[in-house]
């Protein structure tokens, strides 16, 4: 079968936050304008919002922008914060501590990052945009001249062997003037931008954590509806960047989280096991007894903030939102940023298509974002993060200083080193001892991803890729005790022996792939490539 191909003026890969804010200015600017803009939005999950995963806490700075009648439009923001607590755990007690200012949430919403996302594709439709879901983008398309015309779909159909199965389907060319890029974060399309156009050029690394969210329905007495609850301390030790958050949703739901920088040191950690363990926390475990566990998931997410944003422009295409690093760590928010950032990218767009160069580099966009609130508030925060690479009371005094002292206009900024690169040999850190689940408030692996909804199609390639066949067992299994099973949320790494116990294999599970990211980050020699699996696959996240 030959490929076919469409052709747009715009076409968007990735259905979040940034890339739906993308495609609504777009044609608010055309409609604006008169004149005619053809945009299409490709998404690899089985609909918009079934890979959206975040805590989250919307500050609708940006929403107010892009559309100022939400609440006529009937937005799924129906809980605002009413209350903000800060506390440090320890192993027994929960000590209250002044909210920081960058915590403050008067004014913003608890919400389904996942619904709202759908909301706003409601609107993208209701504007002309065409938005096809089930259809991943595998492959960048360049011009003669190396410029970026568009992206491919991948082929449906292909079993394990490699070999076209009967079911096969040739994917598309989706030809656009301008693509714009919002894959979120750890974009396996944009990896290769970057080292194709040099986007990284004098940038830190970026840096990253990952967030493993459960959503509980509670006893009605126990439900406290806009209250945003973050804490620090255990179970982490205190070398290592992380927290918690439990927000109160309407309906007796709380949607409760736990984020662990993925710059650590110690192999034998594991974020999953962390989260568990956290639940059990009297201050917690008593939120949740009586409870019913209905979802999980997990997401990397960025962490590198100023240091690290790349160069957004290249010729065909840009980059958006999380896919190009907007995080605000110390806010713990990216909606706003993310759609901020796709909104301006949509305005340098609009008037790139409008110029004599329509196919060009929209460099306006750069400009365009370093003379916007989202620059600005970046830039104050940049050096929170990076202070806790000293640890946690060095982070928590450092970012004191920098909050109420410099007011975030320190004249130095710090930097970001890789995360991959932190890992200490598996003999050279203590282990962890991690108490079995009881199946009350703490759960397995298993258990876990059969309530995320992940289903892949079971005839296809491994979406998990080794570029070396034999580094988990020679490399990662003989220095690091192999984390890849510790690191990844889903079960997905495993290390079999035979029934004598030797002969040692890694064995990867891509059906459980959640497609969290972290193994693309944290593996030691970056030996595990994430590509895309065929459309529809994945979680699929209901109210996420």
């Amino acid at each position: 079968m030959e490929r076919e191909s469409m052709e747009f003026d715009v076409v968007i890969v990735g259905g979040g936050p940034s890339g739906l804010s993308s495609a609504i200015r777009l044609k608010q600017l055309a409609d604006e304008a008169g004149k005619e803009l053809s945009v299409c939005l490709i998404e690899k999950g089985s609909e918009v919002g079934a890979h959206i995963l975040s805590g989250a806490v919307l500050e609708p700075r940006a929403l107010n922008e892009l559309i100022p009648d939400w609440q006529e439009k009937s937005a799924p923001l129906d809980t605002p914060v009413d209350a903000d607590k800060f506390v440090f755990l320890t192993q027994t007690s929960a000590i209250r501590l002044p909210t920081p200012p960058q915590m403050n949430n008067h004014g913003n919403y608890i919400i389904s990052l996942g619904n709202f996302c759908r909301w706003l594709a409601e609107q993208a439709e209701a504007m002309g945009v065409e938005i096809y879901p089930g259809f991943p983008a595998a492959e960048v398309l360049f011009d003669e001249n190396g410029a970026v015309r568009g992206v491919a779909t991948g082929d449906m159909g292909i079993g394990k062997d490699g070999e076209k199965t009967d079911g096969y389907m040739p994917g598309m060319d989706l030809i656009a003037t301008q693509t714009i890029f919002a894959e979120g974060c750890r974009g396996h399309l944009t990896k290769g931008l970057f080292e194709r156009f040099g986007l990284t050029e004098g940038k830190d690394p970026q840096t990253y954590a990952i967030g493993i969210k459960e959503l509980w329905d509670i006893e009605p007495e126990k439900s406290k509806p806009g209250t945003v609850w973050h804490s620090v301390g255990w179970p982490l030790a205190t070398d290592t960047y992380g927290g918690s958050f439990l927000y109160h949703l309407n309906g007796n739901q709380v949607a409760v989280g736990y984020v662990v920088g993925l710059d650590y040191s110690n192999p034998h950690l594991s974020p999953f096991e962390e989260f568990q363990r956290f639940k059990t926390h009297p201050a917690v475990r008593s939120v949740f007894e009586g409870g019913r566990r209905v979802s999980y998931g997990a997401r990397a997410l960025n962490e590198g903030g100023f240091q690290s944003i790349p160069k957004l422009t290249f010729s065909g295409g840009c980059l958006v939102g999380c896919t190009a690093g907007f995080l605000n760590v110390p806010k713990i928010k990216g909606t706003h940023t993310a759609m901020k950032s796709g909104m301006l990218a949509a305005e340098a767009i609009f008037d790139q298509l409008m110029s004599d160069m329509p196919a060009g580099e929209a460099a306006s966009y750069g400009g365009k974002i370093e003379s916007s609130w989202l620059w600005d508030e970046l830039y104050r925060v940049r050096n929170i993060r990076p202070a806790f690479t000293k640890g946690l009371w060095a982070g928590m005094s450092y970012a004191a200083i920098d909050t109420y002292l410099l007011r975030g206009r320190a004249p130095w900024t710090f930097s970001h080193h890789a995360d991959h690169a932190n890992l200490k040999p598996a003999d050279a850190a203590p282990k962890i001892d991690y108490p079995k689940p009881d199946n009350i408030v703490s759960f397995d692996r298993n258990s876990s991803v059969y309530l995320s909804g992940t289903n892949h199609e079971e005839n296809q390639p491994a979406h998990l890729t080794l570029k070396d066949s034999t580094v988990p067992i020679a490399h990662n299994l003989a220095i690091y005790d192999a984390p890849e099973q510790r690191y990844c949320p889903a079960g997905v790494y495993e290390i079999v022996r035979d029934d004598e116990g030797n002969n040692p294999a890694l064995q990867i599970n891509a059906q459980n792939c959640v497609h969290c990211k972290t193994c693309d980050i944290k593996d030691p020699t970056q030996n595990i490539r994430w590509v895309t699996p065929e459309g529809g696959g994945g979680p699929n996240y209901p109210n996420m």
